[in-house]
């Protein structure tokens, strides 16, 4: 009889261990149950998700607005399957058109794994949003909360950037405080004592902007918040919108706690993905690898990163310190552009040939670094950004969480700078027309110096509509340089300096110098652009470095 009972309750235990997992059609939506601690469900007709429930809270959507990729697919065909292998999986397909959204619940993770694979430009498409209501988590007014929204205040640009009374600014954009480039974050989101909300990113392969990419990851206010996965954004940058599959981007909850660190991106392992019908899935046996011996020319305080790109895929990986090894694991096949990045400005290139299974390895890259030319005088250091510079003084970089205009802000029209005797901290890192043009650098020269030509090197990270850098020095002027390719969009005052890098040069002939190793050379930096903008939106410029060589 004992052995009657072990015999059946071998075949019934599992059943009972299922019993909740599962999933039901109430008519307009398919409930599904992850026989844990979350029930979701997901619209018949749109692919949203309707309903988030955690251990008996919900926590989905306000003022009508669900869970959903952008502001939603509208009618759409929505599918549901359930798995038993590789594990109890629960798959949702939702067919819009050219594009195909999948929701994946698995058996007792209390996880909603997400993908997006976007064939083309047919459906705009941009992100995917979680939204929940507020009064849940903590909205205290300070700067690791610089993109919520408070009750009071007054928008100063477009409907996403306000200032309260005591001159703060806030914005759904100001996330350098808490998050900075996609390469320093694994997830984004907020939590309590009792539930932790978090969006965990993709590995970002079929997104656009690098590493470096700064953009909006979350928002609140008293009406409801957000968590974002960023596809395509094109805020402040020129990359191509890549196509193809996006994910997966794991909505995680917990008991407040921190997500699961084998969830992110770049250490997950996804191989249980692979039999489950997703278009467009790339398995590990599918993928390659590419690694580099070293990098020469290293400079001592910076980290490196390397990047592969093309327009199907960008990958990144850090540089070792001393040696710059680097490898870079589970890209698509292909030919990529290798780019060496000192800090943030590119110092090094190369290619690769990436194969499935296989692993190229690539000799030793000679970094080509503007710091090797022998100055007369330099300000800042060419690392691509604005650091060390006015209100970029130290991380996390204020005007990331910050618009310009921010009471926090030191004056951006300081005084004039004063070669050996000024520091660094006091040269402004953005010059705006309406703001603080006309900014002038005083030096001087010894007899030899006076007897020659010199070049003047301005480094810019970004352009806001075509500004770009004149310069005076004494009674000459140089012309006026081309605009410089980037983007259309804002990016000062949205958070980020992050744009194209460009060195403009400007040869100084020996006749502009006053003729005196005892009296100051003046040398006067204005932006100019031939398009119409106005205060901190006027045409702009953010500064890497500038020298005399």
């Amino acid at each position: 009889m004992l052995l009657l009972a072990l015999f059946y309750g071998l075949f019934v235990l599992p059943s009972a261990v299922l019993a909740a997992f599962g999933y039901k059609d109430d008519g307009s939506n398919y409930v599904i149950d992850n026989g844990s601690n979350l029930v979701i469900k997901v619209g018949k007709s749109t692919g949203d998700i309707t309903s988030m429930n955690y251990s008996g809270s919900e926590y989905n959507g306000y003022g009508g607005k669900n869970t959903q990729v952008e502001s939603g697919l509208g009618a759409s065909t929505v599918t549901i399957e359930q798995f038993s292998s590789p594990g109890y999986v629960i798959k949702v397909t939702v067919v819009h058109g050219t594009l195909v959204h999948y929701i994946i619940v698995r058996y007792k993770n209390d996880n909603v794994y997400l993908f997006t694979n976007k064939a083309d430009a047919s459906f705009r498409v941009q992100r995917y949003i979680v939204r929940f209501p507020s009064g849940i988590f903590s909205d205290t007014k300070d700067a690791a909360y610089s993109d919520y929204y408070p009750a009071t205040c007054n928008y100063i640009e477009e409907t996403d950037v306000c200032v309260s009374s005591d001159g703060m600014s806030w914005a759904k954009h100001y996330q350098g405080y808490n998050y900075g480039r996609t390469m320093d974050y694994d997830y984004v989101g907020m939590s309590n004592s009792e539930v932790g909300m978090w969006m965990i990113r993709s590995n970002h392969e079929k997104a656009s902007g690098g590493p470096f990419f700064r953009s909006l990851v979350r928002r609140g206010s008293n009406d409801g918040c957000d968590l974002y996965d960023i596809y395509y954004y094109n805020m402040g940058h020129t990359d191509p919108e890549r196509f193809g599959l996006q994910g997966p981007s794991v909505l995680s909850f917990t008991n407040g706690e921190a997500p699961n660190s084998n969830l992110f991106a770049r250490k997950a392992d996804w191989g249980w993905f692979d039999t489950l019908g997703i278009k467009g899935w790339v398995p590990a046996s599918g993928r390659g690898a590419a690694a580099g011996v070293g990098l020469a020319n290293m400079k001592s305080g910076f980290d490196y990163t390397v990047t592969l790109t093309n327009s199907d895929a960008q990958y990144w990986g850090a540089a070792a310190a001393g040696t710059g090894a680097w490898s870079i694991a589970n890209a698509l096949p292909g030919t990529y552009t290798v780019t060496v990045y000192k800090g943030e400005l590119a110092v090094g290139t190369s290619t690769v040939e990436i194969t499935a299974g296989g692993k190229a390895a690539l000799h030793t890259i000679t970094c080509v670094d503007p710091s090797d030319a022998a100055a007369i005088w330099r300000i800042g250091e060419w690392d691509g950004t604005p650091a060390g510079f006015l209100n970029f003084e130290s991380k996390p970089y204020k005007p990331t969480y910050m618009h310009p205009s921010d009471a926090r802000l030191s004056a951006w029209d300081a005084p004039n700078f004063i070669v050996g005797t000024t520091n660094t901290a006091d040269f402004p890192a953005y010059i705006f027309q309406d703001i603080n043009n006309g900014h002038i650098i005083y030096f001087k020269l010894s007899a030899a110096q006076l007897a020659a030509g010199h070049t003047v090197r301005i480094g810019i990270t970004e352009a806001y509509i075509n500004g770009r850098p004149q310069i005076t020095v004494n009674g000459w002027t140089s012309k006026i340089p081309a605009a410089t390719n980037q983007a259309k969009t804002r990016s000062l005052t949205v958070g980020t300096y992050r744009g194209n890098n460009v060195m403009l040069t400007y040869d100084v002939p020996a006749s502009a110098w006053t003729q005196s190793t005892s009296e100051w050379q003046v040398l006067t930096i204005n932006v100019v652009t031939g398009s119409t903008g106005s205060g901190y939106l006027s045409g702009a410029i953010s500064i890497d470095c500038v020298d005399l060589i």
